[in-house]
């Protein structure tokens, strides 16, 4: 079994989100010791942004990069993806790894009875941190949403989120969002093969 390890926090060592996938990925681990792990960190080694010169590959070693980034995606069967909130959205990083792994004919067709999802029978969890407050599915939140409604296009449908709030208003609130955090992740239902 393979599990892609993806985190996209610009911080390091006082990433939440980092911590949060960590513990995760652990926790796999001692459940899957002959599962494999492929780790992708998106602030250490970011996929290059679409440009129109991307678009057509002009670049041999951009075009490899993006191939071996969707065979990665392809390939596993679990997703833990840490997701800080920048500016109400998701970090520009991961929308770039988004838009690598989102080709069509690969992870999504197009048909005269619509959009079908080729991606489908894999596991999401998402760990989604925030400065302040936000309620899933209102105004200011638009990542998870947005995650949703892309992993269900690309045929995705069993994704968790596990979130940890209120991380910038005070010491205490950032422990008592860690804390809530962790104690979701025993509600992240048992992993299994898809």
């Amino acid at each position: 079994m393979k599990l892609l390890h993806i985190d996209s926090s610009a911080s390091r060592s006082e990433s939440a989100s980092r911590e949060l996938t960590a513990a995760i990925v652990a926790r796999w681990c001692e459940q899957h010791p002959d599962g494999r792990v492929i780790r992708l960190d998106l602030d250490a080694d970011p996929l290059p942004h679409l440009t129109a010169a991307t678009l057509v590959n002009q670049s041999s070693a951009e075009a490899a990069r993006a191939e071996s980034a969707l065979a990665e995606f392809l390939a596993a069967e679990i997703l833990v993806i840490g997701v800080p909130m920048y500016n109400f959205s998701i970090p520009s990083t991961l929308k770039a790894w988004i838009d690598r792994i989102s080709v069509p004919g690969r992870t999504f067709s197009y048909s005269a009875s619509g959009i079908t999802g080729l991606a489908g029978g894999k596991r999401v969890i998402v760990v989604l941190s925030t400065g302040g407050f936000y309620a899933a599915d209102v105004p200011g939140d638009f990542v998870e949403p947005y995650l949703r409604f892309m992993f269900g296009f690309l045929g995705i449908q069993d994704v968790h989120f596990v979130r940890a709030e209120g991380l910038s208003i005070s010491v205490d609130h950032r422990a008592q969002g860690l804390a809530a955090a962790y104690a979701a992740l025993s509600d992240v239902p048992p992993f299994r093969t898809p």
